[in-house]
Order: C-alpha cells, then sequence, then structure tokens
C-alpha cells in the first residue's frame, strides 16, 4: 500500500463527489444521491465553521474521506464526525481506520476532549465503530420528527 493521507480542500472536491456517490448509492446503504445533492451535501460540510477533513490516497487513487467540524460544548471543544467514505470495492483493508485514527491524532493536537458520531444500528458502520474502541452512548438518544412535505410544496 502506497497510500497518502492529505487535508480536504475545496480543490478536491469533485472526486469526492463522485467517491460519495459511488459509496452510498450502493450496498448496504442503497441511497439516491445525486450529483447535485452530493455536491451540496459535501460543500456545506466543507464551508462549516471549524470544518477539518482528511482525504486517503493510494497510488494517487482518491479512495476515501473523513470529515466533520468542532463544536463547543460547556465542557470544551467536541467533533462531530459527519461523514467516513471508503471506496465500497477495498473496504474491510484498513483505510477506514488509518483515517480515523489521523483524525483523532489531530483533534489530540487540538486539545479537543470527544468526537461522536451517528451511524445506524447494527451492520458494518457499528461494528467498524466498536472495533475502534467506540462505545455506544448510554446518555443520549437520537430523536427525530418527519415534518409534513406539504410545507415544501
Amino acid at each position: 500500500m502506497a497510500e497518502t493521507i492529505v487535508p480536504f480542500t475545496i480543490d478536491k472536491m469533485e472526486h469526492c463527489i463522485e467517491l460519495y456517490i459511488n459509496v452510498f448509492n450502493s450496498e448496504p446503504w442503497n441511497e439516491t444521491w445525486t450529483y447535485q445533492t452530493a455536491k451540496e451535501r459535501l460543500t456545506d460540510l466543507l464551508h462549516t465553521p471549524k470544518f477539518l477533513g482528511f482525504l486517503i490516497y493510494d497510488n494517487n487513487n482518491l479512495i476515501g474521506f473523513i470529515a466533520g467540524n468542532s463544536k463547543r460544548s460547556y465542557t470544551g471543544l467536541t467533533f462531530y464526525l459527519a461523514e467516513l467514505c471508503i471506496n465500497n470495492k477495498i473496504q474491510g483493508k484498513g483505510y477506514g481506520s488509518k483515517l480515523l485514527l489521523c483524525l483523532e491524532d489531530e483533534l489530540k493536537k487540538r486539545r479537543i476532549q470527544s468526537l461522536y458520531l451517528l451511524t445506524a444500528n447494527g451492520g458494518l458502520a457499528e461494528s467498524f465503530y466498536l472495533k475502534n474502541d467506540y462505545a455506544i452512548n448510554e446518555n443520549r438518544i437520537v430523536m427525530k420528527k418527519n415534518l409534513n412535505d406539504t410545507y415544501f410544496n
């Protein structure tokens, strides 16, 4: 493996959009990202205050990225991991863990005290994070409210 990890910058956006669509429109997610919606998602993320992200290349080919932003809480800074995306053809080979460790090292340098994320119950993503020493937070729940579509017509 000749991998390289570099900061996520706007000039790399087009490759990230393509990778994002390919990964999340495939198994097991089966989402329906278009070029426009993926571009908006990643551009918004990149322009979020206190954004931090990294790209991983193997032999000059983009194979993944990780990104999010830090937020102030009363105890200090915490980091919200918004996206971790690895080419689905090479998942399970340690690239995601390398990106996660790179991010964690940078967060420690910045004195960010915690990292949190949202992921689906069960499945590969939850298993991946548990394997990388993340724990399910028993003090928090995710709540959701669907809004009536008539507001958007």
